[in-house]
């Protein structure tokens, strides 16, 4: 490391198995455990006390591992609710990043009556300054609005507590790295700095020197998911159009236990839904042009053991533990690599045992043998007695 910048690490601070366990305001309490939130996640364990305390703070982490709501609780806590002024501010480096902060940060604060706004490009430049007049707690913006809403002091930072950079890396490449150093500048001397960035680049350790004190730094390893006891097999099947048989052949053995089929497209989920119910087997569908009353139907439904075989996109890969499920079918590979653990991976404190089956044509081979190297794993061809591997 540079000098100027000690590391200290987050040994000094106990991993919080609850967030019961942080002392934070019964109103936060109850605004994440009505947010859904059951227990904190890797870094929420560990990266929201440092926050708490008004520490700089580093978490190196990749996207999923529930560092927005790290420091969206951690912001939270600290703001006065009684001073409508800037007291949080957030920079993502996209819009679409922006709003999903935003409404972390609304859920997780509504029992407070939080006042929070997305300060974004391709937005109504009256509409921001309204909003600011009016005052807030929070804003979350991409950098060159938030920038210029400085520079025309309607964003007045004078009673800025924390300051946030999420997706740093992400946004030092998107070449927002001047405004951002702008956007420093003009703040409060004594502001808490947090940095969120799934790699550590000289660029960002440039930051680290020049605007952070003594951080606490916090490493998430790149998945709390894994595929150990996971036993993954493929299935050749020389050209598309032929999977569907495979598959029907196979179905017996699907609804021994349950199983989800994990598909790239909205459209041929609704093709094998179609089909299959054509063939009088039960499933049930999953995918984003389901509002949430539907999502949370299929997957009670799902988890209940009613409905036994599940189709699905990438939406559920991440974020959602089946408990149950012990048969994973990739009907298509996944297109990026990250979501084949998240569709296969398991949480791998439950020891639970698990077989993942992939269809696998002639244009597939390549991408099994990156997956094969990229997780350093093995793939076997499918044996004959599957069944009783199940």
């Amino acid at each position: 490391m540079s000098e100027g910048i000690t590391v200290t690490g987050a040994e000094e601070y106990p991993v919080f198995e609850s967030f019961d366990d942080y002392d934070l305001n019964e109103n936060l309490l109850r605004g994440i455990y009505s947010y859904g939130f059951e227990k904190p996640s890797a870094i929420q364990q560990r990266g929201i006390k440092p926050i708490l305390d008004g520490r700089d703070t580093i978490g190196q982490a990749q996207s999923g591992t529930g560092k927005t709501a790290t420091f969206v609780i951690g912001v939270l806590q600290r703001i006065d609710y009684n001073l409508k002024a800037c007291q949080g501010l957030i920079l993502a480096p996209t819009r679409e990043l922006a709003n999903q902060i935003q409404k972390v940060a609304l859920a997780l604060g509504d029992y407070n009556n939080v006042r929070c706004h997305a300060c974004i490009g391709g937005t109504s430049v009256r509409d921001d300054m309204d909003k600011l007049r009016d005052g807030q707690h929070i804003i979350v913006g991409t950098p060159g609005r938030v920038f210029d809403m400085i520079g025309k002091r309607y964003l007045r930072v004078d009673d800025l507590i924390t300051f946030v950079l999420d997706e740093a890396d992400e946004m030092l490449s998107r070449g927002f790295k001047d405004q951002i150093y702008d956007i420093f500048k003009t703040l409060p001397p004594n502001v808490q700095v947090c940095l969120f960035s799934a790699t550590m680049a000289p660029e960002i350790l440039d930051l680290t020197t020049k605007f952070m004190r003594d951080a606490v730094r916090i490493l998430v390893k790149k998945d709390e998911l894994t595929l150990e006891g996971i036993r993954q097999f493929y299935v050749a099947i020389e050209k598309e159009e032929w999977k569907l048989d495979t598959l029907c052949d196979l179905y017996e053995t699907l609804t021994i236990t349950q199983a989800i089929i994990y598909c790239n497209t909205r459209r041929k989920v609704d093709f094998l839904a179609d089909q299959l119910s054509k063939r009088d087997f039960t499933i049930s569908t999953m995918h984003a042009e389901l509002d949430q009353k539907e999502r949370d139907l299929v997957m009670r439904e799902f988890r209940s053991g009613s409905s036994r075989v599940l189709i699905s996109t990438d939406l559920l890969a991440r974020g959602i533990d089946v408990q149950q499920v012990s048969l994973v079918i990739n009907f298509d590979l996944p297109q990026n690599m990250e979501n084949y653990l998240h569709r296969i991976g398991r949480s791998g404190r439950f020891g639970r045992k698990g077989v993942a089956i992939n269809f696998v044509t002639n244009n597939d081979v390549r991408t099994m043998k990156d997956i094969e190297r990229y997780y350093h794993t093995q793939i076997e061809e499918m044996p004959m007695d599957i069944a009783d591997l199940i």
